[in-house]
């Protein structure tokens, strides 16, 4: 009788209304947690759109300044970066919104419900709460069912503060509201596509990048399909990216293309449900591959057990910016006309005579991708209190390793992932611009370039190693590095004033290979990196762990 009931028991609780049991609280739970996240990533998403609405009018006051921005549209190039291209004879700010940013604005959405619906399951049981939970009245299928809802929600929120930034420019209330649906459908797929993931893997790192992968492929599925053929070819229809721009918004307005997105949204759902049913908790379905029996020499050192860990990340950081970075260099010649006929363009990103517009509009690329190496520079950092916070960092130290050396073993491997990335971003802008322009010349030049903005990008990476040290979160560092990258990206439009622009810390290197490096550019971010990482080191000895 009594080995019976174990066996009942869990009958009950993976079939019937017992299943779903605990759902309610976990919502609130769930929604509790991320009220922040959400906060942030609508007002993110909804404020980027109600820049555009506002900053476009005034770099392109009339149609024939629109017109020469559709015009590098047309390149195969900006068709795979942007869209289908709909609506390019006829370029109003409601089509350059929906071929231009719904791209950029579902894959950000994506990311968010990505991110969420691992948090709530996978990264759960990872870190031993699953288990917690699931001790009280909690059915099994409860955490996933409250994950997406939390998903759904999320996406929910993101749509409402996205429709009324559309409505505040003054586009078109049907149009807008197609275009919010795409954005929302291609998250709520790539959420419910994460559900699987957390299914199949037992880390929430794998299942997440899994995701993530696929989001990519997406993505270049989409591109492909677009650039091969005005208006999308039968590649762009294998994307949810694809099926969200063609609802053709702002042009020809059609809701059918989103059904096969909530088709593949409700698969996926029931997918994740029957997988999860199908396996114990805090294990995944796919088997978790053996390691070596003896440890490399490497992994003795804190610095080869840092690289070990975190090489993948820096791998796929390096392919994804080096992609982009030569797609965005492809367009070099395009945006030169458009810049030679707008010269107010040209003056936003620092070009001079038409003969100086090349090297100002490469050396202005070379700077946005050195903001996204920053990013990397301050997530990269903050393993630090990933690690502590699983409880893996005492692990480390109760060997023969100081946490000053811990310390500059995870920096050190910082240093080396963002001299990868910003090479790889001048390498592959150097190699699209010499393909646009002919210059063979431009490739090495971009790519040492690239290099300027170490010190820079580590200033911030620094700042997160103090924060961790001091255990006061990152949200400072965050704040200062967003508000560094709106500065330096939007600073001329928005009409900031010059000593605002001119103290921005993306302003303080000059913008090579258009302008000369100086010393001081180098010397003083490298000093200050260093004092900060010293000063991490300092605070970690001082205090206690996980305190």
């Amino acid at each position: 009788m009594t080995t019976l009931a174990p066996a009942r028991e869990r009958a009950v609780r993976t079939a019937g209304p017992a299943a779903w049991a605990g759902t309610a609280g976990l919502v609130r739970h769930g929604l509790r947690r991320d009220r922040v996240r959400i906060t942030v990533w609508a007002l993110a998403v909804g404020g980027l759109i109600a820049y555009v609405g506002a900053a476009i009018p005034a770099a392109y006051p009339d149609q024939a300044a629109l017109q020469t921005r559709a015009a590098i549209m047309t390149d195969p190039s900006g068709a795979f970066m942007t869209g289908p291209g709909y609506g390019l004879d006829d370029y109003t700010l409601g089509v350059m919104v929906a071929n231009e940013m719904l791209g950029m604005v579902a894959v950000a959405v994506a990311v968010m419900s990505i991110l969420a619906v691992v948090r709530h399951t996978r990264a759960e049981e990872e870190a031993g709460r699953a288990d917690l939970v699931r001790a009280g009245a909690v059915g099994r299928s409860a955490p996933l069912a409250a994950a997406l809802a939390v998903l759904v929600v999320a996406n929910a929120a993101v749509g409402l503060v996205l429709l009324g930034a559309l409505l505040v420019v003054g586009l078109v209330p049907a149009d807008s509201l197609a275009l919010v649906a795409g954005a929302a459908t291609v998250g709520l797929v790539f959420g419910a596509l994460a559900a699987v993931t957390a299914q199949l893997s037992a880390h929430a790192r794998t299942a997440s990048g899994a995701a993530g992968a696929l989001l990519g492929l997406a993505y270049v599925l989409r591109g492909l399909g677009d650039a091969a053929e005005r208006g999308g070819s039968v590649l762009s229809w294998t994307s949810p990216i694809g099926w969200a721009q063609q609802t053709r918004a702002f042009v020809d307005l059609r809701w059918w293309p989103l059904l096969p997105g909530v088709g593949l949204c409700a698969l996926l759902v029931a997918a994740a449900f029957a997988l999860a049913a199908r396996r114990d908790v805090g294990a995944g379905l796919v088997p978790t591959r053996r390691g070596r029996v003896d440890a490399r020499r490497a992994l003795l050192s804190p610095t080869g057990l840092t690289w070990r860990t975190e090489r993948a990340t820096v791998a796929w950081w390096a392919v994804g910016l080096g992609v982009f970075a030569v797609l965005t260099g492809s367009l070099a010649q395009g945006v030169v006309e458009s810049l030679e006929a707008q010269p107010a363009l040209a003056d936003v990103l620092g070009g001079g005579a038409a003969g100086d517009v090349l090297s100002s509009t490469l050396a202005a690329f070379l700077a946005f991708f050195a903001m996204a190496v920053a990013v990397f520079a301050v997530v990269a950092t903050q393993r630090l209190t990933r690690e502590e916070d699983a409880g893996r960092t005492g692990v480390v130290l109760a060997a023969a390793v100081s946490r000053p050396a811990w310390l500059g073993a995870s920096f050190t491997v910082t240093v080396v992932g963002c001299a990868v990335l910003l090479l790889a971003a001048g390498l592959g802008l150097g190699l699209g611009a010499a393909a646009s322009v002919g210059d063979a010349g431009l490739t090495p030049s971009l790519t040492l370039a690239s290099l300027a903005y170490l010190p820079l990008v580590l200033c911030f990476g620094a700042a997160a190693a103090l924060a961790h040290g001091l255990r006061t979160g990152a949200w400072w560092v965050w704040t200062l590095l967003v508000a560094s990258i709106l500065v330096g990206l939007y600073g001329p439009l928005l009409g900031l004033p010059d000593a605002v622009q001119d103290a921005a810390p993306f302003a303080l290197v000059p913008r090579v290979p258009a302008e000369a490096l100086t010393a001081r550019a180098v010397v003083v971010p490298t000093v200050v990196a260093v004092v900060l990482v010293a000063a991490a080191g300092v605070a970690l000895r001082r205090r206690d762990l996980t305190a």
